[in-house]
């Protein structure tokens, strides 16, 4: 879908489509001044087709994605060699569960699957037994790496390892969407992808844009108000993506790699800005599973920029980094 936002000037063109079993919506800018730049119908369809490329790469959801094909090997001995984006996605994820002290761990997809938020067909949740018998293929012991020359190449020690990278493969999908948006000359632009978000350079009125971190609770409107120059955002929570048992109890899409059990902590959303959204996609979702407090310590140390919406006592309680609050506009 495409749309313009005619004025003097200037133009404003929005592009939207469907990708990683979420929406996106790319918005770029035109300021009329004689500058040359691709149709939208021609943006959208370099767009679709290196979001399809991702996907094809990084979808767990594709039966014949990459990142499928080395879920059903059962071959120990042998290296696979790993295409580009694959290979950086996979180091970066394994650079951020060291800065998460563990807490992003991409291979926890036998788990994600057996709760239901993967491709498996839902069924009932898992027991200990079975939650064990999956476990016993988690963990960051379960592969090997090896680097030759420019190809990266990764060996199953697990013939069930299940590698995920869901939790890093959308923000990554949007820098490279705004890759596309770059290379065909456009530096003004917004690019988000089910919540994952980056822009770059100003909005029509000519600054920064302002994005909304929303209340955690319905019906979400706007809790803080940041300014987003150049810079990647995610948010992580399980308020939207989550399932109840049959007592009502409620258990989200993220697992927590130390209890290997869905994430039961008092934090309602944690978002991170950082210089790209895949390193903001994947931290948030490893501050996520180490709790409130260690994760505000955490990111405190590592002066990253994170926001906190904790419930406690009965309400909510929002703390940030010094680093975040430097992005804050009044509302």
């Amino acid at each position: 879908m495409t749309t313009l936002t005619i004025g003097k000037d200037p133009v404003q063109i929005t592009l939207s489509g469907h990708t990683m079993g979420s929406d996106y919506a790319v918005k770029y800018i035109n300021w009329a001044d004689g500058t040359p730049q691709p149709t939208p119908e021609t943006l959208k369809a370099a767009i679709d087709d290196r979001l399809q490329q991702v996907n094809d790469e990084m979808s767990t959801y594709i039966p014949n994605s990459h990142i499928s094909r080395i879920n059903q090997l059962r071959d120990t001995e042998s290296h696979t060699p790993l295409p580009r984006d694959f290979a950086h996605v996979f180091q970066a994820a394994l650079r951020i569960n060291r800065i998460t002290q563990g807490g992003l761990d991409v291979t926890l997809g036998a788990l994600v699957n057996a709760w239901g938020f993967g491709p498996e067909p839902r069924g009932a949740l898992p027991d200990a037994e079975e939650t064990a018998r999956r476990a016993a293929a988690v963990g960051m012991d379960k592969f090997e790496l090896q680097q030759q020359g420019d190809a990266t190449l990764l060996r199953k020690k697990h013939p069930d390892l299940y590698l995920d990278l869901s939790s890093i493969a959308k923000g990554f999908g949007v820098d490279a969407v705004a890759q596309v948006l770059e290379d065909a000359g456009i530096g003004d632009y917004l690019v988000e992808i089910g919540g994952e978000i980056r822009s770059a350079g100003k909005s029509p009125a000519g600054e920064p844009w302002r994005i909304a971190i929303e209340h955690p609770e319905p019906p979400h409107h706007p809790h803080l108000i940041i300014a987003l120059p150049h810079h990647g955002l995610a948010t992580s929570g399980g308020y939207r993506n989550f399932r109840q048992d049959e007592n009502g109890d409620t258990h989200t899409h993220l697992i927590n790699p130390r209890t290997l059990q869905p994430v039961h902590n008092s934090i309602a959303s944690l978002s991170v800005i950082a210089h790209t959204s895949m390193e903001a996609d994947g931290l948030a979702t490893g501050l996520t599973t180490l709790g409130a407090a260690d994760a505000l310590a955490l990111a405190r140390q590592e002066h990253l920029a994170v926001c906190i919406i904790e419930r406690r006592d009965g309400a909510l309680h929002t703390a940030y980094t010094d680093e975040f609050a430097a992005f804050i506009q009044p509302k």
